[in-house]
C-alpha cells in the first residue's frame, strides 16, 4: 500500500500524533503527581520522535502549514534535550543524523519530485480564511516553543510556564476549525484532545502562582 493512499497515510499522520499525545499524557501524569507543571525528559523524546514522523506526513499531505510549523520546532525539541542532559548522552553519530533530518527530509522529495515540493508552497490560497487560521494557529503552537525557549534558556532549565499552555489552548481551537473546514482528522483530533490538558496545565500553573503568592 502507498503512502499516497489515504488510509497508509492516515495512520502515519495519527502514528505521529499518537507520539505527540504520549508526551502529553506523560507530562499531565507527572504534573499530576507533582501537583504542579513539570517538564519531563521524555516529553521532548516524543516530541522529536513525532515531529520528525510529522514531517513525511506534512510532505506527502503537501501541507506547508505542518512543514513550516514542524521545522521550526524540532530544533527546539533539541534544545530542551540540550538543557535536560539527555541529548549528550545520545551516541555522537545518531546526533549528527537526527540535526539536518527537516532538511534531508525535504532535499529528498525535491530530488525525487521536484514538481511536487514547489506545490507545496505554490498552492497556498490567501483567500481561504481556514487556511489562514490554521495556518497562524499551527504557528501559534510551534512558536509556543520560542516562547518555552525563552523561559528556559533564562532558568538554565528546561521549563513549561503558563503563557506555553494559554498560547496552545487558543491555537489548539485555530487548529480545530482548520481541521473540521479542511477535512484534516490528524489534526482535528490531536488538538482537541491536547485542548483539554492545556486547560488542565493552566489550573497547575495558575494554582501554583496563587500558593506562592500566599
Amino acid at each position: 500500500m502507498a503512502f499516497s493512499e489515504p488510509y497508509a497515510l492516515y495512520i502515519l499522520g495519527f502514528f505521529a500524533q499518537s507520539l505527540f499525545g504520549a508526551r502529553t499524557v506523560v507530562q499531565w501524569v507527572q504534573s499530576e503527581r507533582a501537583g504542579r507543571v513539570v517538564s519531563p525528559a521524555w516529553f521532548w523524546i516524543f516530541s522529536l520522535s513525532g515531529s520528525t514522523l510529522f514531517l513525511i506526513y506534512g510532505l506527502i499531505r503537501h501541507d506547508a502549514v505542518i512543514l513550516v510549523g514542524q521545522t521550526l520546532s524540532f530544533y527546539i525539541y533539541i534544545r530542551n534535550l540540550q538543557l535536560k542532559q539527555v541529548w549528550t548522552k545520545l551516541h555522537f553519530i545518531l546526533r549528527w543524523l537526527i540535526i539536518p533530518m527537516p532538511f534531508v527530509l525535504m532535499g529528498w522529495m525535491w530530488l525525487v519530485a521536484p514538481q511536487r515540493f514547489q506545490n507545496i508552497f505554490q498552492q497556498i490560497n490567501l483567500a481561504d480564511v481556514a487556511l489562514l487560521v490554521g495556518g497562524a494557529g499551527q504557528l501559534l503552537l510551534n512558536l509556543r516553543y520560542l516562547y518555552q525557549w525563552y523561559f528556559s534558556e533564562k532558568a538554565q532549565q528546561s521549563l513549561l510556564p503558563l503563557g506555553f499552555w494559554v498560547i496552545s489552548a487558543v491555537a489548539s481551537l485555530m487548529v480545530v476549525y482548520y481541521g473540521i473546514v479542511h477535512n484534516e482528522p490528524v489534526l482535528l483530533v490531536a488538538q482537541g484532545m491536547g485542548f483539554v490538558v492545556y486547560l488542565r496545565n493552566i489550573w497547575f500553573a495558575l494554582r501554583t502562582r496563587t500558593v506562592a503568592a500566599q
